[in-house]
């Protein structure tokens, strides 16, 4: 039995345990192996943050993209409690709601733990300053439309400091697709400090957001295998930030693909490949030279899985 809210569900999945269904996307949030276990494995394991908290001066910031139930938020914050850091959080949603409904049935979602009376104030508050274990965090909430204000300059942004890494999780191309265009992943990569390595994990494998990725200027690469999915997508501002790179086979089977065009405006929905796409594509310095097969560079984040569209 499923429990209602106005927006939201609480269902159970098919692996045990507990999810929420947004009545809106008509979605459920991580419904393979369950929100905690794969906020581990596409967001803190993919994004090799255990290996990059302590080696960065100042705050590590992390871009919490997709809010909702905080699963991937207290995930990363959680990990991070076993190194002396500082971790500043930054998510964004259409507001609180969400969160609000996983607080109210926190002892059936089962992840939040210690980090259960942060998170309501959070959500009352909008900013929450706390220590857990060694970890310093700073946690905001940046309310509002995520695809308006990637288009304001970043002057107006200046007080969200360039990430070290994006946790993108919004719901799935289909339900939302707004989040999941070039434009947008344009505006997003031009946020990025130049000097500063960052790594985005989602678990879309899709071809098309793949194919915006290279073409809004990241690498690209394979991300780890959930229950449901056989692998997921990693991509950096730097080469040695995608431990497995797409390759030349890849972009092959990406050039037969009848739904790799990447999505720039309504009405949205799956193309082959234009010529001018095409060759954008081959010009991208991941795929100059079969560069896209090359061995992981240092400081690569570590990935798994097998290439595929």
């Amino acid at each position: 039995m499923s429990q209602a809210n106005a927006e939201f569900q609480l269902v159970p999945l098919r692996r045990g345990g507990m999810g929420i269904r947004s009545e809106r996307y008509g979605e459920i949030c991580h419904p393979g192996v369950g929100p905690r276990e794969e906020a581990e494995q596409v967001y803190v394991g993919a994004l090799g943050l255990r290996g990059r908290w302590a080696t960065e001066p100042g705050d590590f910031v992390v871009w919490d993209v997709g809010l909702g139930g905080a699963a991937n938020a207290t995930a990363v914050i959680q990990a991070a409690a076993a190194v002396d850091c500082s971790l500043r959080v930054v998510s964004f949603d259409w507001g609180p709601e969400p969160l609000r409904f996983a607080l109210r049935h926190a002892c059936e979602l089962g992840y939040f733990g210690e980090l259960k009376g942060w998170c309501q104030i959070l959500a009352d508050q909008g900013l929450v300053r706390f220590e857990l274990g060694r970890v310093r965090v700073r946690w905001e909430l940046v309310a509002g439309d995520f695809t308006e204000r990637m288009k304001w300059s970043p002057g107006e942004t200046a007080d969200f400091p360039a990430p070290h890494a994006i946790l993108y999780d919004p719901h799935s191309p289909s339900a939302n697709p707004e989040m999941w265009t070039l434009p947008l992943f344009e505006a997003l990569r031009g946020r990025l400090d130049s000097n500063r390595l960052c790594g985005l994990a989602t678990y879309s494998r899709s071809t098309a957001v793949r194919v915006a990725l290279l073409l809004a200027g990241f690498w690209v690469g394979v991300g780890v295998g959930t229950a449901t999915k056989e692998e997921t997508t990693v991509a950096s501002n730097r080469k040695e930030g995608v431990a497995v790179p797409l390759d030349g086979r890849w972009l092959e089977r990406c050039r037969r693909s009848g739904a790799a065009e990447p999505w720039d405006r309504p009405p949205f929905g799956g193309r082959p490949l234009t010529e001018a796409t095409w060759a954008r594509l081959r010009e991208h310095p991941q795929f100059v030279g079969g560069q896209g097969g090359g061995a992981p560079g240092n400081g690569a984040l570590p990935t798994v899985g097998l290439d595929a569209l």
